[in-house]
């Protein structure tokens, strides 16, 4: 048997977490006359008499945003975090775009989970030479699942960076570690999580898509890391990894790379 032969149950309720619907109806929103998310009505109520009335028009089922340009989008954003309606804030801006893939402008990272945007990350999964896997411990001040663990690194992919650009940024920042000194480098592929989400009041709801790297971490090189939110990495086996993933200890989203990664049918 496989050191990563992960329980068919466990599996089983692995992908019904990451492909969970909205816990409420939720009003399509349009962008530009396109798809880019949705709205909880009343998120929507909360924002408008929060002072966010010129944002939105509601046209039957449908949601259009006013905002004709990033920077009223900006001040969207503004009025979403004064009043208490947005996600952890970062000052950094991610793509807008829309559901069929066209970029539309960027957004306020703080924005995309009340609206229910599409988003990006990137994740790298590292193992060393004698086939252990490198894994981190989220930070306890981290606002979403603090002290589980993750992969070498996950991190959201920022416009500025692009999806090279993030991988080369996040591994650095969380694991102190340079793309030129990892082993055979290779792209694994997208996933696709939607679940809902613990921000603007639980109003929000999640739709991101995963893009995952794995690595060989050469014998000697220890990540160490940089931005503060890790608490600790740890080299496993791959049967304590599969133990620590059936207890919940790992990340819905590290736990679907590594099953993409490792698990044998």
């Amino acid at each position: 048997m496989s050191d990563w032969a992960f329980s068919p149950a466990w599996r089983a309720q692995l992908a019904q977490a990451g492909a969970r619907p909205p816990l409420r109806p939720r009003l399509a929103l349009l962008w530009r006359g396109q798809a880019v998310g949705s709205v909880e009505p009343d998120w929507l109520q909360a924002f408008q008499a929060a002072g966010g009335e010129r944002f939105f028009e509601r046209q039957g089922q449908h949601l259009a945003c006013q905002a004709p340009d990033d920077a009223a989008l900006a001040e969207m954003a503004q009025v979403m975090r004064e009043a208490g309606l947005a996600g952890p804030w970062r000052n950094e801006l991610l793509a807008l775009d829309s559901d069929a893939g066209e970029p539309l402008g960027r957004i306020e990272r703080g924005t995309v989970r009340p609206l229910a945007l599409n988003t990006q990350a990137v994740h790298l999964v590292g193992q060393a030479p004698d086939g252990r896997l490198w894994v981190q411990r989220r930070a306890l001040s981290k606002p979403n699942d603090p002290g589980l663990h993750d992969t070498l690194m996950g991190g959201m992919i920022a416009a500025a960076d692009g999806l090279q650009g993030a991988l080369a940024r996040e591994t650095w920042e969380e694991a102190g570690l340079r793309l030129e000194q990892l082993e055979d480098l290779r792209y694994g592929g997208p996933l696709r999580i939607c679940k809902p989400s613990r921000d603007a009041q639980g109003m929000g709801y999640m739709r991101e898509t995963l893009h995952w790297y794995r690595c060989t971490v050469p014998q000697g090189v220890v990540p160490v890391n940089q931005d503060g939110e890790v608490d600790a990495f740890e080299l496993l086996s791959p049967t304590e990894v599969v133990a620590r993933m059936e207890a919940g200890q790992f990340t819905t989203e590290a736990a679907l790379v590594l099953v993409a990664a490792f698990a044998v049918d």
